[in-house]
């Protein structure tokens, strides 16, 4: 495998690297760079963690360096379509790093937040364009972007993206964009019917399985406890009070459900901070940021969180209900034992989710070690009631932690039981080719 220092980079790409402590490729970096350095469409799938966003980043980086903007002007001439706002900062974050110093700009638009600073951004012109479906859509229609300089497009996830109900905003914008251009497609899974949609989009693209589709990462060690509903709870607080952990992400289907996993956290006297669908994206931002610093050991989230979570540090996942797709575990687990580290993912079972069970272990190919666990009387019941739950007041970081500081009881919310959005079945994709 050759070091990033003999593929081809400007010195200053391989400076970064360096400082940035990357020396040799990863599998899919070693496959798709090349590959992507000549111009040529790609299909990549590999493994969440295995580095897909450098795979992508440096090729890019590279070719805006060697072919300045034919008419001078700072127009989009790359487009990074994502599906979540996390990872569009995390992938803004990656080109910050390995581009300092090569003057090429880059900006992340994503919804949930005013839109000002993003069209500031883009006044003042920007070669990357890193973007979610909707606030691209909404900007374009208020005249903020045009797509008509795009030489490369990029799909990251793109599996979640043609498959989780944005096809249809997937079809306007390929509308706008060049007839000749570079498309990147990556992913960490690939159904073969989102396959095939690719290959619509797709101009004889080379695939690369750098690792076989949806396979989780030999450096985790999996299992899954058997045990009540009503146990979950319980089981969570004896695991994070008894076992060694470090950083530790908590997943669950729905919202409802991470809010009320975080009161149980809280009054058990555990710090814990959440992220979901309903989160404004400031308080998105304040909770990944304790979360990465270690004032919050433990960070509750739903599907939609379960991309683009990049922290280092990570030593368990806990599946605290499995997914309703079977794909997503691989995502969830991938969180933890990133860039060649070990990691741990626990998964509670009841019997309602044993189904889920089989079609995880059918998908990674994987017979998952198993225990049983059963809870005490006082297994906490009253916390899957559904209806009004307490208002939690979070521990202030740094500070004493006193009980009064995680519970007040004078007040009550309304949480309203809401799940994850289902993913759509797509109603089929309108293919630019002549057939």
């Amino acid at each position: 495998m050759k070091q990033f220092s003999e593929m081809g980079f400007n010195e200053i790409i391989i400076d970064n690297l360096k400082k940035a402590g990357y020396e040799t490729p990863t599998a899919i970096q070693d496959q798709a760079i090349p590959v992507l350095l000549e111009g040529r469409d790609l299909l990549g799938i590999a493994q969440t963690g295995s580095g897909k966003t450098a795979a992508f980043s440096l090729p890019i980086l590279q070719r805006l360096t060697e072919q300045k903007a034919k008419d001078g002007l700072l127009v989009p001439r790359v487009l990074i379509l994502v599906p979540t706002r996390e990872l569009s900062t995390q992938i803004l974050k990656s080109l910050e790093t390995y581009g300092e110093g090569l003057n090429i700009k880059s900006c992340a638009i994503f919804g949930g937040v005013k839109q000002t600073e993003q069209v500031k951004a883009l006044k003042g012109g920007v070669d990357i364009l890193i973007a979610t479906p909707g606030r691209l859509l909404d900007l374009m229609e208020q005249g903020h972007i045009r797509l008509g300089k795009i030489e490369i497009f990029v799909m990251d996830e793109a599996d979640r993206m043609l498959d989780m109900g944005f096809i249809d905003d997937i079809n306007l914008l390929i509308e706008k964009l060049p007839e000749k251009k570079q498309t990147i497609f990556f992913s960490a899974t690939m159904p073969d019917a989102v396959a095939g949609l690719s290959y619509d989009i797709l101009n004889n693209p080379k695939r690369i399985d750098a690792t076989p589709a949806s396979s989780t990462v030999a450096t985790i060690s999996q299992k899954v406890i058997l045990c009540r509903k009503v146990d979950k709870f319980q089981l969570l607080k004896k695991i994070l009070k008894e076992e060694p952990t470090e950083l530790v992400i908590v997943f669950t289907k729905t919202k409802n459900m991470a809010d009320k996993v975080r009161e149980y956290l809280i009054h058990s006297r555990i710090p814990a901070t959440v992220i979901h669908g309903d989160k404004d994206q400031q308080d998105r931002d304040k909770a990944l940021h304790n979360f990465k610093i270690g004032s919050y050991k433990v960070l509750i989230a739903t599907d939609i969180a379960a991309r683009g979570i990049d922290v280092q540090g990570i030593s368990h996942v806990i599946n605290f209900e499995l997914p309703l797709e079977a794909e997503s575990y691989v995502h969830r687990i991938g969180r933890t034992a990133r860039a060649g580290k070990e990691g741990i993912a626990i998964s509670f079972c009841d019997d309602s989710e044993k189904s889920i069970f089989e079609r995880i272990q059918k998908l990674i190919q994987i017979k998952l070690k198993t225990e049983t666990y059963k809870g005490t009387p006082e297994a906490p019941g009253k916390w899957l009631q559904d209806g009004p739950i307490r208002k939690v007041t979070p521990p202030t970081p740094g500070k004493s932690q006193e009980k009064s500081a995680y519970l007040d009881h004078s007040k009550r919310q309304k949480v309203v039981k809401e799940g994850e959005a289902k993913p759509k079945a797509h109603p089929g994709f309108k293919s630019k080719k002549k057939r």
